[in-house]
C-alpha cells in the first residue's frame, strides 16, 4: 500500500530526531530573539510617535511601544544594532529552512489534535512557519531593494513581526522544556533514537519520538555532520553579506548585498548612497545658485537663505557615518556644516531649547520626503545642515545644495536636497 504523508514510515531520513530538531530550535530561541530586540530598535529610531510623516503603521495601537527616545550617541548605534539584526537575519536562514524540514512530518500528523495542549501546539506552528517565511522573504527582499511585495515594507515587516513572535513565544513556551531535556537525555546524537516508548520503561512514546521514522534508510551523514552543513552554511551567508557594513576591502566581500562590491565613484563624495538625484527628479536647475533658497520657519517667523549665506554663517563639522534600515552603512565621513539648533536660533529658538523639527525634500516622490526630527536630536552640536563632505562641496547624489546629518539616526532621516525646515510643535 503507499505510504502517504500522515504515515511515519512516509519519511525515512535517518537524520530526523529530537536531538537534531532541538539543537537548531535552541539556536533559532537566541537569534530570533536578539532580531526582535534589534527590530524594535530600528523601529524606536524613526521616533514613529514623533510625528505622522514618521509612521508607516497609524493603526498599530498598543504594539507600536517603545521604552525612550532614540539618543544621538553613541553615533555608531544605528550602524550596529540594525546591520546586527540584517546579518543575522540572513545567517539564519540555513537554520531556520534545517528546523523547518527536520519537524515537517508533524504538520501532516494525523488526528489533527490530540487534545486542547496539542491543537494549540498545532495553531502556534502554523503561525510560527507562515510568519517566519513573510518576515524572512520580505527582509531579504527589503535588502535586495525588490519591492515585489503589495503595500509597504515597513507596514507589513512590523505586522508580521508581531504575528511572528506572538506564535513564537507560544511554541517556546510550549516546547522549550521538551528541547533541553532532549538536549540532556541524548548524550551522543549518533545513537539511534527509538520511535516506540523508551527501551524497557513501558512508557507511551513522546511527541517528539514522532520524528524519528520507524524505517530510516541508511545514514549517509551523521546527525553532527549535518549541523555542521548548516553551519557552514549560515557563516557563508554571514561572511558574503556582513561586509556591506564596512568600508575598503571588507565590502568587497558583500557579494549578497546589493551595496556590495566598490564605492560609487572616488573623492570626496565617493562613499555608498541610496537614490540619486535623478531617480528622485531633481534637477540641477532647481539646486542652482540662482534658484535654490532654504525656507526656515517656526515661532512665527520665516528666514529665507541662499546656499551663500548659509555659508557664511558659523560653519560646524562632525564625523559621522551613514546607515540604512537595510544594513548597509558607511564609515564616518567628514562634515561641515550649520548646526540645526543655530539655525532654530534665526528663528527665535534659544539654543539649548530648540524644539522639534520637520524637514521637507526637493524630492517629488518616495518615502520620506518629509521627515521628523526630535528635539534632543536637532540640539546635539553634531547634527548639522550639512554643505560640504570630507573637504568637498556635497555631490548632486549626496544631497547638494544642503542635506540633514544627525549622529545614530536611520539613513533616510538624513533629508537630501533640503528645502523647507520646520521648528516647532509638529
Amino acid at each position: 500500500m503507499p505510504r502517504s504523508p500522515s504515515s511515519p514510515a512516509f519519511w525515512r531520513s535517518p537524520l530526523r530526531g529530537p536531538w537534531f530538531t532541538s539543537v537548531l530550535g535552541v539556536v533559532l530561541l537566541a537569534g530570533i530573539t536578539v532580531l526582535f530586540v534589534t527590530g524594535l530598535l530600528s523601529y524606536a529610531a524613526y521616533n514613529p510617535n514623533l510625528s505622522a510623516v514618521n509612521d508607516k503603521t497609524p493603526d498599530k495601537g498598543i504594539l507600536g511601544f517603545y521604552l525612550f527616545p532614540w539618543p544621538t550617541g553613541p553615533v555608531w548605534l544605528y550602524r550596529l544594532t540594525q546591520g546586527v539584526h540584517v546579518t543575522l537575519g540572513l545567517a539564519l536562514i540555513p537554520v531556520l529552512l534545517a528546523k523547518l524540514w527536520s519537524v515537517l512530518p508533524r504538520l501532516f500528523a494525523l488526528p489533527p489534535a490530540r487534545s486542547l495542549a496539542h491543537a494549540l501546539e498545532r495553531l502556534s506552528l502554523l503561525l510560527l512557519v507562515g510568519g517566519a517565511l513573510f518576515e524572512f522573504t520580505t527582509g531579504v527582499l527589503n535588502i535586495q531593494l525588490d519591492y515585489v511585495f503589495p503595500g509597504s515594507f515597513y507596514t507589513l515587516h512590523f505586522y508580521g513581526a508581531w504575528v511572528f513572535i506572538a506564535a513564537f513565544v507560544a511554541h517556546a513556551v510550549l516546547r522549550v522544556p521538551t528541547a533541553f531535556r532532549n538536549l540532556r537525555r541524548l548524550r551522543r546524537p549518533g545513537e539511534r533514537e527509538a520511535a516506540s516508548s523508551p527501551a524497557g520503561t513501558g512508557e507511551p512514546a513522546r511527541p517528539e519520538d514522532e520524528l524519528v521514522s520507524p524505517d530510516p534508510l541508511p545514514p549517509t551523514v551523521s546527525r553532527r555532520g549535518a549541523l555542521g552543513f548548516v553551519g557552514g552554511g549560515s557563516l557563508l551567508l554571514a561572511a558574503t553579506s556582513a561586509g556591506h557594513g564596512f568600508d575598503g576591502p571588507l565590502r568587497d566581500t558583500a557579494l549578497l548585498a546589493p551595496h556590495g562590491g566598490a564605492e560609487p565613484g572616488s573623492g570626496p563624495g565617493g562613499f555608498q548612497i541610496n537614490k540619486t538625484a535623478a531617480s528622485r527628479g531633481i534637477t540641477t536647475t532647481e539646486t542652482s545658485d540662482e534658484a535654490w533658497r532654504l525656507v526656515v520657519t517656526g515661532n512665527g517667523r520665516t528666514v529665507r537663505l541662499s546656499r551663500d549665506d548659509l555659508l557664511r554663517l558659523p560653519l560646524h563639522g562632525a564625523a559621522l557615518p551613514i546607515a540604512c534600515v537595510e544594513g548597509w552603512s558607511t564609515s564616518d565621513q567628514w562634515w561641515r556644516g550649520v548646526r540645526l539648533r543655530d539655525l532654530a536660533g534665526l528663528v527665535g529658538y534659544e539654543t539649548d531649547a530648540a524644539p522639534d523639527l520637520l524637514v521637507e525634500s526637493l524630492q517629488r516622490h518616495g518615502a520620506f520626503r518629509v521627515a521628523a526630527l526630535r528635539d534632543n536630536q536637532v540640539r546635539d552640536p553634531r547634527s548639522l545642515l550639512a554643505l560640504l563632505v570630507n573637504g568637498a562641496d556635497l555631490t548632486p547624489d549626496h544631497g547638494y545644495p544642503a542635506r540633514v546629518i544627525v549622529p545614530a539616526a536611520p539613513g533616510v532621516l538624513n533629508t537630501k536636497w533640503v528645502a523647507r525646515m520646520t521648528f516647532g510643535d509638529l
